[in-house]
């Protein structure tokens, strides 16, 4: 690794300040692919801005119509949520499936949405679920946030605080995940709510997190398995690599789906 300041974060504005003093400065939030990426060269920052000691970063809330998760709670801490897998029991089972238990002790939501890693779980939910992701200077939208592969809305000196999930009538995820990492090779997250369906695809694309627009329709007139895995996707712009062909990530697409359509009814 190379050489770089440490700085533990007294405050949400002290790390702002940090970052803005120095344009080369990150944030250490969890750590699980900013710290690698140190040890093998391909990021140089000139300090780490740490923001593990600021507990009013940490914590779930669970409200009538929305489910709050602040940037800095652990993937273990979201899985464990007793309160929240009877209020989004798809968040909780999806964080349950991050990586191994070393990294969902260490893992922050935050971080994982603030990365964009085009592989990564809560994308997904944050996009299938229409959350809002609020910063500390303002709210944006998923639909927003999302802007390609590691690319998001976050301007240089921005910070992730908190996500706002809106409460579903009914939601699934379902993972196709890879053997060694257990990042997704194709995960679906569907939801289901009074504003209609949403479908959001992660693992698949070359550009990123996306949603399944033609599989919402589907499921917008008939919300069954059927009407979901009969919806052919197109292979192009999806990637291809030794895990899966294009093809291959095309076809998993309405597979899983469509699981995650019948978990939804199950919910009922």
């Amino acid at each position: 690794m190379y050489e770089f300041d440490y700085r533990r974060a007294a405050s949400v504005e002290d790390a702002v300040a940090a970052l803005r003093a120095s344009g080369e400065a990150k944030i250490l939030a969890g750590g699980m692919t900013l710290l690698p990426t140190c040890k093998m060269r391909l990021a140089r920052p000139s300090q780490l801005v740490d923001l593990g000691r600021l507990q009013g970063l940490k914590g779930i809330e669970i409200g009538d119509a929305d489910v709050t998760i602040r940037a800095m709670t652990r993937h273990a801490d979201v899985a464990a949520s007793a309160e929240l897998r009877r209020a989004l029991p798809a968040l909780a089972g999806l964080a349950a499936g991050i990586g191994d238990a070393q990294v969902r002790n260490r893992g922050t939501i935050g971080g994982s949405v603030a990365n964009n890693d085009p592989a990564a779980d809560y994308p997904s939910a944050c996009l299938g679920l229409a959350a809002t992701i609020v910063t500390d200077r303002r709210e944006i939208a998923a639909d927003d946030f999302f802007q390609g592969l590691f690319q998001t809305a976050l301007a240089e000196d921005e910070i992730i605080v908190a996500i706002r999930f809106p409460r579903p009538v009914a939601a699934a995820y379902e993972k196709f995940k890879n053997p060694a990492s257990r990042y997704a090779t194709v995960g679906v997250f569907v939801a289901r709510s009074a504003s209609g369906v949403r479908v959001a695809v992660t693992g698949a694309s070359e550009n990123g997190v996306f949603r399944a627009t033609a599989i919402e329709a589907a499921l917008q007139g008939s919300f069954t398995p059927d009407a979901a895995a009969t919806i052919r996707v197109p292979s192009k712009g999806l990637a291809s690599d030794f895990h899966g062909s294009a093809d291959y990530r095309a076809h998993l697409i309405p597979v899983l789906a469509a699981r995650a359509v019948q978990t939804c009814l199950s919910q009922a």
